[in-house]
């Protein structure tokens, strides 16, 4: 694992994680069920964080889903999982914070948009009244700036004051610029109103990469609380991680940054836990963390028109998707273990002896054996039908992680 020094030198304690603080950079995601579903919420909540999201949060936007959070936190504890839960508040947060304090307290973070909490003078007393909570309950707070839900009276007054005084600044430049002032002004604010700076993170999210890598690089030279990143909405599939990656690529690289989330859109009835898979992924990638063992496969090509090397990467992927979460707990360093599953001779042998284990397919016309290798020997050739090499791969694997990795003392089960 590279170690990159992070800006944030503030650390600010979500339950049992860290965020800042030179911590590693941590990875939350954000449930899509009705929080007054139960049981909906918590299965969810709990196969994120099996999944890798060391950071939870669920809507709270209405009375019945704030009545719904400490069950949904006893559930998740009841599985084991105790990964921290955050509210997400808008509009009512410090209506319904006030009236459910049993929600205030089960929750591990409150989440706060400074730009509709409240109008005029309003706006900061509501704001005060959620810091206050926070304050004494001992729970930090993120305020989250939204480029869609700016606070449009600071956004007006600058740009009268640009048409004014003839500045020439673009809209964009004006709007990027009141995100950073409202996170530096609603961070006063929450300072004033009694919570301590170990309590607060700040985020401004937009949805265009390279606004985003403006406004966190104005905002990362100008505070030292610890910053979460994410385009607000990434979008769906392959444009969602590619927006994602190319711009919290180029700040973590920057060392801003100390938790993340990429906001995926599902297909519907699309899996959430896909969002959790990139943001590991991406700071997998960047050598940054190590979350579970890396899959290297081949494109493809006029070589390997059997589709055996591609449905073998497949599956291994998805078992040790399945199976990290018992692996993590019983073995120390499996994350770093790494496969290579290819599909013909060119690079096939290379990768494969770069690799923990490795195994090189036949592509098309060469003889149909498939040779492992292990930990850069060759261990041993496997040859049958497509369930069986798989078989046999996955046992190899299973083999590896026994023998090579040593189990954590008391290594308690997982649940089903």
């Amino acid at each position: 694992m590279i170690t990159r020094k992070r800006h944030a030198t503030v650390g600010v304690r979500v339950g049992p994680v860290q965020v800042g603080g030179g911590a590693p950079v941590v990875v939350q995601s954000m449930t899509n069920t009705d929080t007054a579903d139960v049981l909906g919420t918590a299965r969810q909540c709990v196969e994120l964080a099996r999944a890798g999201s060391e950071l939870v949060r669920i809507t709270v936007n209405v009375p019945e889903a704030a009545a719904a959070v400490p069950e949904i936190k006893r559930r998740m504890l009841g599985e084991g999982v105790d990964a921290p839960l955050i509210g997400d508040f808008h509009y009512n947060g410090h209506a319904l914070l006030t009236k459910f304090p049993e929600m205030a307290a089960a929750l591990d973070k409150y989440r706060i948009n400074p730009g509709n909490v409240g109008k005029g003078a309003r706006r900061d007393e509501q704001f005060a009244t959620i810091c206050h909570i926070a304050r004494d309950h001992g729970k930090p707070v993120r305020i989250g700036v939204n480029g869609g839900s700016l606070n449009q009276e600071l956004v007006m007054d600058r740009m009268q004051e640009n048409t004014d005084r003839d500045l020439g600044r673009t809209s964009e430049e004006i709007v990027n610029e009141c995100m950073v002032l409202s996170a530096l002004q609603s961070t006063e604010l929450a300072l004033q109103s009694g919570l301590r700076k170990d309590q607060i993170i700040i985020s401004c999210k937009v949805s265009r990469p390279l606004d985003l890598i403006a406004v966190y690089r104005d905002l990362a030279a100008k505070t030292d609380q610890p910053l979460h990143l994410g385009l607000t909405e990434a979008g769906m599939g392959m444009k969602g991680l590619v927006w994602s990656a190319s711009s919290l690529g180029v700040l973590l690289n920057d060392g801003i940054g100390d938790t993340i989330r990429i906001s995926l859109t599902p297909r519907p009835g699309g899996d959430r836990r896909e969002e959790v898979y990139a943001a590991c992924e991406l700071l997998q990638s960047l050598g940054i963390r190590s979350f579970s063992p890396s899959v290297t496969a081949c494109p493809g090509c006029g070589r390997t028109t059997s589709t055996t090397f591609q449905e073998l990467a497949e599956r291994i992927q998805g078992y040790i998707r399945d199976q990290m979460p018992v692996w993590k707990v019983q073995y120390d360093g499996v994350e770093n273990m790494t496969l290579a599953v290819m599909g013909c001779v060119v690079n096939g042998p290379g990768e494969s002896k770069a690799a923990s284990i490795g195994i090189s397919l036949p592509g098309t016309g060469e003889q149909p054996r498939c040779p492992v290798y292990i930990d850069g020997q060759h261990f041993t050739t496997l040859a049958g039908n497509y369930d069986e090499l798989a078989a046999a791969f996955r046992a190899l694997v299973d083999d590896y992680i026994a023998t090579k990795y040593p189990r954590r003392e008391a290594a308690r089960p997982v649940p089903a």
